[in-house]
């Protein structure tokens, strides 16, 4: 493995039409010898937070939608938050993006949600995208997946309905070969 791509973005390529993944962006949060693992941070599911945690929590109800963070262990559920005094023992994914599993970080979330206007940020995600060792970069070097650095905007967008076309633009800024043509001619 030559790098880590903890804190990078896979952009799905079009040609990939793989239905747990078509069009997806995934936050990598762990890549190593052993494997990757990640969430799909554009997949909103129908179901909202409230109802997703009524079993455990007494939660009033919530816009907030749970969303589908991959195919692997559905049931498993895990928090990205851009608050640092919840988690002080791991390091950020990507600045002002925590992970968080703990019952206590869910506790801390859930009662967020019952304050007005704060600046905290938060998505619950079941599941998540996992490869074996070697699966990804076989991936990758099929060109199924494209990489960029994440960036908290992307993760916490208000339309996540957007993010794939967004990222794909920005990775293809990012990438540009030939420079855009000037506004104006005269400018050339």
């Amino acid at each position: 493995m030559a790098k880590s791509l903890r804190g990078h973005f896979l952009i799905a390529a079009k040609h990939l039409r793989d239905s747990n993944f078509y069009k997806s962006i995934v936050l990598m949060l762990e890549h190593n010898d052993e494997g990757a693992m990640g969430l799909i941070v554009n997949r909103p599911t129908q179901v909202s937070v409230s109802q997703a945690l009524a079993k455990h929590f007494d939660l009033p109800a919530s816009e907030h939608s749970l969303f589908n963070g991959g195919p692997v262990e559905e049931n498993a559920l895990l928090i990205l938050h851009n608050s640092p005094d919840f988690d002080q023992e791991h390091p950020p994914v990507v600045p002002g993006v925590f992970v968080g599993t703990s019952p206590d970080i869910f506790d801390r979330v859930t009662d967020s949600l019952s304050e007005p206007g704060t600046s905290f940020r938060f998505r619950i995600y079941s599941g998540y995208s996992g490869w074996g060792s070697g699966q990804l970069e076989f991936e990758l070097s099929r060109g199924d997946w494209f990489t960029l650095p994440a960036t908290s905007d992307f993760v916490f967008r208000s339309e996540p309905y957007e993010v794939w076309e967004d990222v794909i633009a920005e990775f293809q800024r990012q990438h540009r070969i030939v420079p855009e043509e000037p506004t104006s001619p005269e400018w050339n």
